[in-house]
């Protein structure tokens, strides 16, 4: 638990932003105060860990607090009434928070167990110089790959696409290698790798890869150039402004692809379109509100269960499991991403054609096992979680590269508004392939702490 208490975080700061949120929003209520305080604790813990190490577990936990305790709050307290009236908050405020609140901190608590100190996210820097000193084309090939996996996926079925689409992530492996490398960092893989993500993000209309993968590129590059606290302040002020403009923009934009409209000199156009009118109005930003509220979601399931439709008492979430594990040709009926029946079956949400949208894992866990045994999953959850990155640390001893595959595993489960069979499915299936890919290029990969602390020539081993 050492992770979530460090002695360097900065209290002054955290009471000073405490006392300008209080004084700012005066009607602000008890609980809402309390749920952004948590959240920008989060926050803080995850501004202070870039430079340092790979973030995964901070990165959770601040998805988390954006989603249910953040969006929420906001909706709560004012934001509710300028939206659409089927996304408003179900019950009252401190009825969601006596469930959302304890079973996210239990979440994070598990997920802080046994982290020691943050493992499976520290990058032995000296060693992976070394294994890209030993390998110099190793990150050119994971660029390629990614690539083409990323094109031949699209031949496939959704089993076999699905392995594609992780395989397609290796170009940012790749991209992290040349970073961390010792030699100097060519301009032209890092502008392909980069200008892959946002042209697959303007051309689908999905950003949420961008922002994920944005995050941990900038992680990589502060641990390899050690950014200062101005940098590092400027890079969030950055991110902070190109999520909200994104969030804003995403709905107008989506619908200029379906026009056949698509690409950054569309996007530039809404920006200008939108700014003239008022891009950051107070309206705007309230309808927008909700695709950062999940827990309007976990409000009509709380009205919906056990009123309307019976806990499940685990069976659901053997399906879940089950879903996550199998692969579609030995369990054709296994659940779908993205099924409206089951959102309608557990919160009587009807959903338009084209709308998308997940129960999440705090949902689920809620569906099956009511609200402290919701709590209770949440933290096992956490722990499963925390479990895997002490996984990755365990075997880093000796394939130091491992450490920036986390990357690959969680940039998906990081994301609480998604389907939990899809978000374990990602989870199993990456940690697998990683496995299977260090197995069968053992040689290449193996890299022992003994081998540098006995100063014993690399080449020997190649």
């Amino acid at each position: 638990m050492r992770s979530l208490s460090h002695p360097n975080f900065n209290w002054a700061v955290f009471i000073l932003i405490g006392l300008i949120i209080r004084i700012s929003f005066v009607d602000l209520s008890a609980i809402g105060f309390i749920a952004l305080m948590l959240s920008l604790y989060q926050f803080m813990l995850l501004f202070d860990s870039i430079g340092h190490f790979i973030p995964v577990r901070y990165l959770l936990g601040s998805f988390m607090c954006v989603q249910f305790f953040v969006g929420p709050t906001l909706a709560y307290n004012g934001l509710d009434e300028y939206q659409y009236f089927l996304y408003k908050m179900q019950i009252p405020e401190i009825q969601y928070f006596s469930y959302a609140m304890p079973a996210v901190l239990a979440f994070i608590v598990g997920l802080h167990l046994f982290a020691g100190n943050l493992n499976g996210e520290v990058v032995d820097e000296k060693r992976i110089e070394v294994f890209v000193e030993r390998n110099p084309t190793i990150s050119y090939i994971f660029i390629v790959v990614g690539f083409l996996a990323s094109v031949v996926s699209a031949f496939f079925s959704s089993d076999l696409a699905f392995v594609f689409y992780l395989l397609g992530s290796f170009k940012f492996i790749g991209l992290f290698l040349l970073v961390l490398g010792k030699k100097q960092l060519k301009l032209w893989p890092m502008v392909i790798v980069i200008g892959s993500i946002i042209s697959s993000s303007l051309g689908e209309g999905m950003f949420h890869d961008l922002l994920t993968w944005a995050i941990f590129i900038a992680a990589v590059f502060a641990i390899k150039y050690k950014f200062t606290f101005q940098t590092k302040l400027i890079g969030a002020a950055g991110f902070i402004f190109l999520a909200l403009v994104i969030q804003l923009l995403k709905t107008n934009y989506r619908a200029a692809i379906s026009r056949g409209d698509k690409g950054i000199e569309t996007f530039a156009n809404l920006y200008e379109q939108q700014s003239d009118q008022g891009l950051f109005s107070f309206q705007r930003m309230a309808a927008s509100n909700v695709r950062i509220n999940q827990g309007f979601i976990i409000t009509y399931i709380m009205v919906t269960v056990p009123e309307k439709q019976a806990f499940e008492h685990g069976a659901e979430m053997y399906k879940i499991f089950e879903s996550a594990i199998m692969p579609r040709i030995l369990d054709p009926g296994k659940l779908n991403a993205g099924d409206r029946q089951i959102v309608y079956k557990y919160s009587h949400l009807m959903l338009a054609p084209g709308t998308s949208m997940a129960l999440s894992s705090l949902g689920d866990a809620y569906i099956n096992y009511g609200t402290f045994g919701g709590c209770v999953f949440m933290f096992f959850l956490g722990l499963l979680y925390g479990g895997i990155l002490n996984m990755f640390k365990k075997y880093s001893k000796d394939y130091p590269v491992l450490i920036l595959f986390t990357a690959l595993s969680f940039y998906y489960p990081i994301r609480p508004d998604c389907e939990l069979q899809t978000i374990l499915g990602h989870l199993f299936k990456s940690v697998f392939l990683i496995y299977i890919v260090l197995t069968v290029w053992r040689s290449n990969f193996y890299l022992p702490a003994w081998l540098l602390n006995k100063k014993v020539s690399v080449s020997k081993y190649s």
